[in-house]
């Protein structure tokens, strides 16, 4: 995870819009993105939709109706959004969202392209997750 560098744009302002889905960012450089919450959801930084590894992301289906029910500023350098899915353990630097929005074009057209190879509809419900404890291989 990259730190913050200085050329890294600050947010001046963030809007949740609940009726259309999208969190509005404004930077610190003019740039105003509207982020939708499904693509923060399915491009969350957490283990959990990341993996531990290249290749190991976990295809994230049936996002589209996802709501964003909190957001707790982490310092001055991130939020933490909360879904309705129960989903909150991925933490949005300023750059992250900034690399989401700027790029959310070819971001949607991957997201498209492995449901694609995966053969997976975009609305199809995620299986459940296997229990805690098991999924990751850590060891307590």
């Amino acid at each position: 995870m990259a730190g913050l560098s200085p050329e890294t744009p600050q947010p001046t302002s963030i809007t949740v819009h609940q009726q259309s889905r999208v969190l509005e960012v404004g930077f610190s450089d003019g740039q105003t993105f509207r982020i939708p919450f499904e693509l923060m959801r399915v491009y969350s930084p957490s283990a959990e939709v990341q993996g531990h590894g290249p290749g190991q992301e976990v295809l994230q289906t049936g996002k589209r109706e996802v709501d964003l029910t909190g957001l707790e500023p982490i310092g001055n350098y991130a939020v933490q959004p909360t879904f309705s899915d129960g989903h909150d353990s991925g933490i949005f630097s300023w750059d992250y969202l900034y690399f989401l929005g700027s790029e959310q074009d070819e971001l949607w057209a991957r997201y498209r392209q492995r449901l694609a190879d995966a053969g997976v509809d975009r609305d199809a419900p995620m299986a459940a997750a296997p229990a805690a404890g098991g999924s990751c291989g850590h060891h307590h």
